[in-house]
């Protein structure tokens, strides 16, 4: 585990890094020079037509640094989930395998348990360290130990509960993003609101030129740190709904697969006195 929790660092910090420079560099080469020449044309068409209407753009709304920031956490946060959610794949697909081969009518007896947990160990490390196999040992280990089936079930069903924990403790950066985004967002209103109150002397005098600018500075990093944050919680929901289900289909395969074949047979006296 402490293994994995290097790698999931490791990715994190170099989805961010590799997200900051991605789109830093967009906003530098396309984004900001884009806004420029909009705003230049139509400070030109204003200057020069005293009724023209001002259009909108796109560059324009997501040019300033709170815009930047909330598409570098945007970036980085579907990063890790799309991490989570390839794991989750290996996961499902793993659950499509016959990883305990009992024939029909067969029966799986306490002194079996160990030859069927040879079969699971030869597995890969990578498969290993998934859910499934890790708790079908530990309810074939339980199993051959006690030689009882409630033990085996029990045992089975705590690792998969304490995987679910484990899971979704693993998305608490993704749940800081997603609350940070609209926090970033405000404090680009802020920032707009009070530099357009900087304005305001200029606005007395006739000209609105700085106040519109500063407001759309506000308005436009609140909008789109909100529909981010519309966006990334929905992505969000999708994948624990994809966490709870790999758990329930892992409870359920254990059950199907191993505990309905379980036999307990007479217990030897050292399985007592380790039950006991």
């Amino acid at each position: 585990m402490r293994r994995n929790d290097s790698v999931d660092f490791v990715f994190q910090l170099a989805s961010l890094v590799v997200a900051l420079i991605l789109v830093h560099a967009i906003y530098v080469t396309v984004v900001r020079p884009r806004a420029d020449t909009f705003l230049a044309e139509q400070s030109a068409l204003m200057a020069a037509d005293p009724e023209f209407v001002q259009e909108q753009s796109a560059w324009v709304i997501i040019k300033d640094f709170e815009q930047e920031a909330c598409f570098i956490l945007m970036l980085w946060a579907i990063a890790i989930m799309a991490s989570k959610g390839l794991t989750i794949n290996r996961e499902s697909q793993l659950l499509q395998t016959e990883l305990v081969p009992v024939a029909d009518g067969m029966r799986i007896l306490p002194e079996d348990s160990r030859e069927y947990a040879r079969q699971i160990e030869a597995l890969p490390a990578s498969q290993r360290r998934l859910l499934l196999p890790r708790a079908l040992l530990a309810a074939l280990h339980r199993f051959g130990a006690t030689g009882s089936i409630q033990d085996a079930s029990d045992t089975a069903r705590s690792t998969a509960e304490t995987e679910s924990e484990r899971l979704d403790s693993e998305l608490a950066m993704v749940r800081y993003i997603a609350w940070a985004i609209p926090s970033i967002g405000f404090i680009g209103t802020v920032r707009g609101i009070g530099a357009a109150l900087g304005q305001a002397h200029r606005a007395v005098a006739g000209d609105i030129t700085g106040v519109t600018l500063n407001l759309g500075v506000a308005f436009n990093s609140t909008f789109i740190a909100l529909l981010i944050s519309i966006v990334l919680m929905f992505l969000l929901h999708q994948l624990q709904l994809r966490q709870e289900r790999l758990v329930l289909d892992t409870e359920t395969y254990v059950d199907s697969h191993l505990i309905l074949h379980l036999q307990a047979g007479p217990m030897s006296p050292g399985q007592q006195g380790r039950s006991a």
